[in-house]
């Protein structure tokens, strides 16, 4: 691997793109172990591919937002490390393909000449901050969250409290009631409110999706803007120490809020807060940077087909409260677009609308401030780069993962079924070219990047064998969510699991009966009138696979045989260590504690010492296989294996050692005092770990 040095400005980005090179070197010569240095790499948005050899990189976008230098930037790397094609994913996110290892650190290093992170992309860490994409323009907001969404994700950047958590923690913001944001399906979930003239948000705890989805709760009614940071702080602080380690399948905030309910959880929340650095945190909306206007003149422009120009009008302009404006929606196809149209849309808004784009949560793409007199100019400019679909945000716009095609968790595809329903709608259907009420939703698995569960309706990717142990592609079929506002919401029923070549017959089954006997309600209401059983009844014939044909056994947008072949999950997978590299580690975060403390940054420099302890006491339980599954456990059994036994004396408990940090406010001297316990800590656990191998 060839050498590089960044010429980027921030010494911080610097040292941590230079760090993600030397774990590559350290990994290539055997010295970080494989399931380690996947940990790391997955935090600087860096994931394994389906296809051996290469890595899919994750760009982290907050809230969407992209402005025309970024786009730019961001084409420019993905046609000189990638392939030119940029996926836009549910989280606003864009993701690029096919990247040697090797380079990812140069490849970071150009991103962030523009500001464009990949830090913290994926890995189990605080993900995207995703929001509304009409955030700052919706003509039902109280005010933009935009600036809220901004801090926060800024704030938690690299804040060490939300590293090395046991699974990934997500975040939205909603701008009105009509939680667009999607709060009730996130880890935390803000609304925004105005209450008595203060800018606030109601704030939704513990919601998810994967195969056990759950309904956020709502943990305040109204919270001050000033309060949505040290709340987070003290939430992911108790979800870093009380959360899941070890089985996967347990290790979300959802799963901890069961195990302990709301009100065990609100008195943990508690126990964190004279640990957490800022009871108040001012976010100052007004310095959030102002929108600026291209001062276009409006072009004439002919409009040769009116009726197309019309039905575009009709599903793609979005109303904006700023007057005279509106916004333009971009449908996307699985939201697969490619750098030279790209460049083309950069310099499109640049010119003339605010030199910004948004990506949505449906995977598209929304163009904000643009005059309402330049709407057939924009139709006749898009229309030329291939953007000009109807359809947005419309039953037609199907949003769908990645699935098989580059996934390691991918059990059937969902981007080919998802092309063959558009094909299905457009031929037979086309009065859902212009319906809002119908979302479509399609995931490769049951983790439900696609959001497949919280459509009216979904379909998720898995396999189906028959009675001769013939294996097939199949799809789930899911029936009755959707997003009732204000953070309620529904997840889908699962009705029957059908062989995925039928999966347009059971959409074409769907949308006929919805046709006959809706009444004019809308879907989700229908679903719910009729029931589950209901469409059991008229879908089950398609589940029958005593009858399956051999083009059943090929999978959609493929010719071979289908088999099922799913890889390691890296999306937020939980590692168990090496005892010696744990112990590594330990140095690693000490050094850390010391470097936050020449800063000042005392509560940075105090987590540091504490999960140094954390880690120092996982490696000799890791040594004797005891159960490393949550921070809690390990501090607990630590006293209970070693201190009460007699085989290490610390002159008091673990407990009462490591938990300083909640009994104590953030100061320079606990910070310093609390560094010299982890480092004399570390000593005593190595010197015991060093007289363990000389006596075995």
């Amino acid at each position: 691997m060839q050498s590089f040095r960044t010429e980027i400005e921030n010494p911080v980005v610097e040292k941590d793109i230079l760090e993600l090179e030397r774990k590559i070197k350290l990994f290539h010569d055997g010295k970080v172990d494989e399931e380690k240095f996947r940990s790391l790499r997955l935090a600087r948005g860096v994931y394994g591919q389906r296809q051996p050899g290469v890595q899919m990189i994750r760009i982290k976008l907050p809230y969407g937002k992209v402005t025309s230098k970024q786009l730019k930037r961001i084409c420019d790397v993905s046609d000189e490390y990638s392939t030119g094609r940029l996926h836009i994913t549910t989280r606003q996110d864009i993701q690029i393909h096919y990247v040697d290892l090797n380079r990812t650190p140069e490849l970071w290093a150009e991103l962030e000449k523009d500001d464009v992170t990949l830090r913290e992309a994926c890995g189990n860490t605080v993900r995207n901050v995703t929001a509304s994409e009409t955030a700052g323009i919706d003509v039902d907001e109280p005010f933009d969250v935009s600036p809220y969404a901004h801090a926060l994700f800024q704030y938690f950047l690299r804040n060490p409290i939300s590293q090395e958590m046991g699974r990934k923690f997500k975040v939205s913001f909603s701008s009105s009631d009509a939680d667009t944001g999607l709060s009730y399906m996130h880890d935390l979930g803000f609304i925004a409110k105005i209450k008595d003239g203060v800018k606030g948000f109601k704030v939704m705890l513990g919601g998810g999706l994967g195969s056990q989805p759950r309904h956020a709760d709502v943990l305040f009614e109204f919270l001050e803007s000033d309060k949505i940071i040290p709340l987070m702080d003290g939430v992911v602080r108790v979800f870093d120490r009380y959360g899941e380690r070890k089985s996967r399948a347990k290790a979300r905030m959802k799963f901890l809020i069961k195990d302990v309910g709301l009100d065990g959880f609100k008195e943990l929340l508690e126990a964190e807060q004279k640990a957490v650095p800022h009871q108040s945190y001012t976010i100052d909306a007004e310095a959030y940077p102002q929108v600026k206007i291209a001062d276009a003149q409006p072009k004439e422009v002919e409009i040769e087909d009116k009726e197309a120009f019309e039905a575009w009008k009709s599903t793609n302009i979005v109303s904006q409260k700023q007057e005279g404006f509106v916004a333009i929606g971009i449908k996307v196809l699985l939201g697969d677009w490619y750098t030279d149209k790209a460049r083309l849309l950069a310099d499109l808004v640049s010119e003339y609308a605010a030199g910004e784009i948004r990506l949505s949560l449906r995977q598209n793409i929304l163009i904000p401030h643009v005059r309402e007199e330049l709407v057939p100019f924009f139709y006749k400019a898009l229309s030329k780069l291939g953007f000009a679909e109807a359809g947005y945000n419309r039953a037609l716009d199907i949003t769908a993962c990645p699935g098989t095609d580059t996934c390691n968790l991918g059990i059937a595809s969902s981007t080919g079924i998802a092309e063959e329903l558009e094909r299905v709608i457009k031929a037979d259907y086309p009065q859902y070219i212009s319906n809002p009420d119908v979302v479509i939703k399609i995931s490769g698995c049951m983790n439900a990047c696609g959001q497949h569960n919280m459509a009216h309706i979904g379909f998720q990717g898995m396999s189906v064998r028959t009675k001769d142990k013939l294996v097939a592609p199949a799809l789930q079929v899911l029936l009755g969510g959707g997003n009732d506002g204000n953070g309620n919401g529904r997840f889908a029923d699962k009705v029957v699991k059908i062989p995925s070549k039928r999966g347009p017959e059971a959409l074409r089954l769907i949308l006929d009966d919805y046709d006959a006997n809706g009444n004019g309600q809308s879907y989700a209401d229908y679903y719910q009138e009729k029931g589950q059983m209901y469409f059991y009844d008229f879908l089950t014939p398609l589940s029958d696979v005593t009858n399956l044909t051999a083009e059943d056994f090929i999978d959609w947008g493929n010719t071979e045989r289908y088999e099922k072949a799913i890889g390691v999950g890296e999306c937020a997978g939980v590692v168990i260590d090496l005892v010696a590299t744990l112990l590594f580690e330990s140095e690693e975060k000490n050094q850390n504690a010391i470097e936050a403390l020449k800063e000042g940054k005392w509560a940075a420099s105090i987590y540091y010492s504490y999960t140094s302890m954390v880690n120092s006491a996982k490696a000799l339980l890791t040594s004797e296989k005891a159960k490393v599954n949550t921070h809690a456990g390990i501090i607990k059994d630590f006293d209970e294996k070693f201190v009460a036994a007699g085989k290490i004396e610390l002159g008091r408990g673990f407990e009462d050692l490591a938990l300083q940090l909640n009994r104590n406010e953030p100061t320079e001297e606990f910070a310093k005092s609390y560094l010299a316990d982890s480092q004399e800590f570390l000593k005593t656990v190595e010197a015991y770990r060093k007289q363990e191998l000389a006596e075995a």
